[in-house]
């Protein structure tokens, strides 16, 4: 450890150091201390014997060693945010359950901590917290030990400012030291947490946010998901810039108004310029709530997805389609053959334009609406995103294994379908270095057909509106799921192979009331070698909840008319379940193997959840909550799920995710 240490630096920290038994009990009951630090890491590289007394060799100043409390998991943050220091707790209650919990962990005195700013570190000895500011008293530690980035900036300076802040400064500027004990990690990690915290998830503006939910399902925890999702690469880098502006743009704003307003409070004269102030005011709030949302749209995983900026161009002018041809290079056996299979038929005309492209980008760029794109054997090297907004069709001219599409580069999108009626097939797509999905459809229909695609991260992504048709394709290697269905969407899967992904398909949840089920149809489809589930449904915790809750109402004698809606409510799912259990008689007769449970184990979820969408719809209108909606309970499901074989999937054929 002695080989870490650099003259006049300081240390910087490697592991995190477990709590000491004896030091919890004094503070807080075992049980309470054990449940918010026992996710600390046990084994560390943190050198036992190191103190807080400052190493001089050689006549230079070494700084002690301070507690690593900066690598900790999402649920790490998440649990401490949830169960021990924000709770259930409204945006006004924010300071007051943080001071709470401060006082619970942090010892009033008798701690050392390394001070660091931008521009410079120093170590100083705490003397009192003051925990209604978040702040602690401190003196400079005896002897000295500093060190500053810039020359000119020097110890003088910092007794100076030490001096100007009343020797009070934010916990969240102090990095707390270990000593032979390891009794102050405990401080350490609840520093820490205040220290993200403030830095990461509250805004300026969350105080006066309406207190209707509690602030951690609001704000905190979406917040915590995106800065996770960031830092692991699964949030597309034109999203992050757009995020990061967003945020820069609202506080400024918020600035503006705050002083406005404060201008405003200390005029009392009916001036024609305090009229003005009002109505700028009024347009700086606007642009606010504006902001608001976006930034609430983006921290949304389910909302927070880039649409395609690219429109479509339509058809041209002169109403004539053209034929593209890609080809790295055109030798005359080629065209021979492209002539005899593809132009010399009836269905090409004779005043059909053929255009040659040397790369697939191009050729999709000159694309309008009915156009073909005919891609020739070879391997194409893709450093864009393929973007089609019109309705074309992509042919490979051949097998898929001879028509390969690579993405390489360091990028967010492989393909992205915004047509109205896209067609793709005969073509493997190879992923990599990629966040989004291999291909996204944001809107309309496309058809894939004859196709492979050797994922990264997710595979086809379905979105909201949008229509996939995918057979006789291959699809494997996702990190995520190798189709993810959103809500209000439509998917028929026929033929085709899912397998060696994190999850087969993943079906995003539609319990929200904005949000239609989706229609989905998987016919003959092998899905097999996936590390979770082959086919998982995401849904809230709070529809368990729901459910649990409807039970208890049956059973404690509800008013005659519920208990009535309920049981026809039940009688239509028992009816629709057995019309789907008749459908599935010839696949599960006297051998009803695991293949025919999975198909039925999907359907009836599918189908219960959807019920259950419609009665609890019904509840909260009758509760005056939201508005009545008479067809949802006649509205049409199209579940068509038979044939598909699940094997080897490392949790099963079916499960579902509660978030």
């Amino acid at each position: 450890m002695a080989n870490d240490f650099r003259a006049g630096g300081v240390l910087e920290p490697k592991a995190m150091v477990p709590p000491r038994p004896d030091l919890a009990a004094e503070v807080e009951p075992a049980s309470w201390k054990e449940g918010l630090f026992q996710d600390a890491d046990p084994c560390s590289d943190v050198n036992p014997g190191a103190t807080v007394k400052t190493l001089m060799p050689e006549g230079k100043i070494l700084f002690p060693q301070i507690i690593q409390t900066n690598e900790l998991l999402f649920y790490e943050r998440f649990r401490a945010y949830q169960d021990y220091i924000l709770a259930d707790c409204k945006a006004s209650e924010v300071k007051e359950f943080t001071v709470s919990f401060l006082e619970k962990v942090l010892e009033p005195s008798g701690w050392w901590a390394v001070w660091h700013t931008n521009v410079f570190k120093v170590l100083v000895e705490v003397t009192n917290v003051d925990f209604s500011s978040l702040k602690a008293v401190v003196r400079l530690a005896e002897p000295c030990v500093y060190e500053s980035k810039l020359s000119t900036f020097t110890l003088a300076n910092v007794k100076e400012l030490l001096d100007l802040k009343e020797f009070h400064l934010p916990l969240q500027e102090l990095w707390v030291v270990s000593d032979d004990s390891r009794e102050f990690h405990q401080m350490a990690l609840a520093i820490e947490h205040v220290r993200f915290f403030y830095k990461n998830i509250w805004r300026s503006w969350d105080e006066e946010e309406e207190d209707e939910y509690d602030y951690f399902v609001r704000c905190v925890e979406p917040r915590l998901r995106l800065y996770y999702d960031i830092l692991e690469d699964r949030v597309p880098s034109g999203l992050i810039v757009d995020y990061h502006n967003l945020l820069s743009q609202c506080e400024e704003s918020y600035r503006k108004f705050l002083n406005l307003r404060s201008s405003l409070s200390n005029c009392n004269s009916d001036s024609e310029q305090e009229n003005i102030s009002m109505v700028e005011g009024l347009n700086l709030y606007s642009e606010i709530e504006q902001l608001k949302q976006k930034l609430k749209l983006i921290e949304n995983p389910l909302l927070r997805y880039k649409n395609s900026n690219i429109q479509a161009k339509g058809t041209r002018q002169n109403g004539q389609k053209v034929i593209h041809v890609v080809s790295s290079t055109m030798k005359t056996g080629l065209l021979r053959s492209l002539f005899r299979d593809r132009f010399g038929g009836e269905s090409c005309k004779e005043e059909t334009e053929i255009q040659f492209h040397s790369d697939l980008l191009s050729a999709i760029n000159a694309c309008y609406d009915g156009d073909t794109v005919i891609i020739c054997p070879g391997h194409y090297i893709v450093h864009g995103t393929c973007s089609i907004a019109d309705s074309i069709e992509l042919e490979g001219y051949g097998l898929p294994d001879d028509i390969v599409i690579e993405k390489r580069g360091k990028g967010d999108t492989f393909m992205d379908c915004t047509g109205m009626d896209v067609k793709i097939s005969g073509i493997k797509f190879i992923q990599h270095d990629s966040v989004e999905g291999i291909l996204i459809i944001h809107h309309g229909k496309t058809t894939l057909e004859n196709c492979v695609l050797q994922c990264e991260t997710t595979g086809v992504t379905v979105r909201t509106s949008a229509e996939l048709f995918m057979k006789n394709s291959d699809v494997y290697g996702a990190k995520g799921a190798g189709i993810e269905i959103y809500p209000g969407s439509k998917c028929t899967l026929t033929d085709n192979g899912i397998h060696h992904c994190k999850e087969g398909i993943l079906i995003k949840d539609f319990l929200d009331e904005h949000y239609d089920i989706p229609k989905i149809s998987m016919i003959n489809n092998i899905i097999h070698n996936n590390e979770g589930y082959g086919v998982v449904l995401v849904k809230p915790t709070i529809f368990c909840e729901l459910q649990e809750n409807a039970q208890d109402e049956i059973n404690d004698n509800m008013v005659q008319k519920n208990k009535e809606a309920d049981v026809t409510e039940g009688l239509d799912l028992e009816e629709m379940l057995q019309c789907v259990a008749s459908k599935m008689e010839p696949y599960a007769t006297a051998d009803f193997n695991e293949q025919a449970k999975g198909n039925c184990e999907i359907i009836n979820e599918l189908l219960a959840i959807s019920m259950q969408k419609g009665q609890m719809k019904k509840r909260l209108s009758e509760l005056g909550i939201t508005q009545a909606d008479d067809n949802i309970m006649s509205q049409e499901m199209f579940i068509e799920i038979m044939g598909n074989q699940f094997k080897w999937n490392g949790k099963g054929s079916f499960g579902t995710f509660l978030y």
